[in-house]
């Protein structure tokens, strides 16, 4: 299967996308996987798929797949790429654009300055709705937060357990905010415990924060599927509503990450998240290829069949 794509990029984070506005697109979690290879495919911490729109209304749909091959509900960088690819394409001259994804519509506004601005909605803070299962779990108010104590890896004794903002920004996060440098915070280690931890049902991106100053954080963040990626624009919002929440954070900051700066704002009931989205370049691949070349260095790597 020939499959012809766009790489692009918002602050590091790097996607494929695929234009499935003209004939449908249905890939296996293989192929998503060999997709996303860095080693012999095109190599991507998301795909992008540009859909025709299924209700009244909006513009187009928008699909997400992870690196690990699984379909998300929002990624945020992502969601400013689709932006660009859709008007740079021709798919539509409006420069405010309606896209419903799996957790609801969403706004992308591309400004004079080339950047996207995007409404992300409104913060989920209820259990149930991120999901979250605290039972068991000690919690503690700060400000207008309730943080929560998840014990991960060796951090279990009371002192030195993390205390965690949880929240959903169309997708589940959990945000910790960490004493000294960001660069030195066990995300590598960490970051895949609190992922998997069994009180998220489906799993959850786990945030590491350094308060700079009240207009300033810096951010890493483990994405759940994809491991540590350059930037989250869904982790940056959490961040940030997390940060004001606390009492630590400004209504309108600057989060630095390892791939850039976007510039967040909870001003209102909705976080809007504005960045730089790029093209890195167009090509075109043949998926069965790939899994072939998967298929060679470990069975079933390529096909999604057990390992032998």
């Amino acid at each position: 299967m020939r499959l012809t794509f766009t790489k692009m990029q918002g602050a590091g984070n790097d996607f494929v996308v695929i234009d499935a506005t003209r004939q449908p697109l249905a890939l296996s979690p293989a192929q998503w996987r060999a997709l996303a290879d860095r080693h012999f495919g095109v190599g991507a911490d998301q795909m992008l798929v540009v859909e025709p729109p299924t209700r009244a209304g909006v513009d187009f749909r928008y699909r997400i797949f992870n690196a690990d091959g699984g379909e998300v509900e929002q990624c945020g960088n992502g969601a400013r790429c689709f932006a660009r690819f859709v008007h740079d394409k021709g798919l539509t001259p409006k420069r405010r654009i309606r896209v419903e994804t799996m957790s609801g519509v969403i706004e992308p506004e591309i400004g004079d300055d080339g950047r996207v601005t995007v409404d992300m909605g409104e913060p989920v803070f209820d259990p149930p709705r991120v999901p979250f299962d605290p039972t068991g779990l000690a919690s503690r108010v700060l400000g207008d937060d309730l943080l929560w104590a998840l014990p991960v890896g060796d951090r279990v004794a009371p002192a030195r357990v993390p205390w965690l903002s949880v929240l959903s920004m169309g997708n589940p996060h959990a945000v910790q905010f960490v004493d000294g440098d960001v660069e030195r915070a066990p995300v590598a280690v960490e970051g895949p415990l609190i992922e998997m931890h069994p009180a998220f049902a489906r799993r959850v991106n786990a945030g590491f924060a350094q308060c700079i100053d009240r207009g300033t954080i810096r951010l890493r963040v483990w994405e759940r599927g994809a491991g540590e990626t350059l930037a989250c624009g869904t982790g940056a919002c959490a961040a940030v509503v997390a940060g004001i929440r606390r009492g630590l954070l400004d209504r309108r900051v600057d989060v630095h990450t390892r791939g850039g700066v976007l510039t967040i704002a909870w001003q209102g009931a909705a976080v809007s998240m504005t960045g730089p989205a790029e093209t890195v370049f167009e090509g075109q691949i043949d998926l069965e290829r790939v899994n072939t070349f998967l298929d060679r260095l470990a069975p079933g790597a390529g096909t999604g069949e057990p390992k032998a």
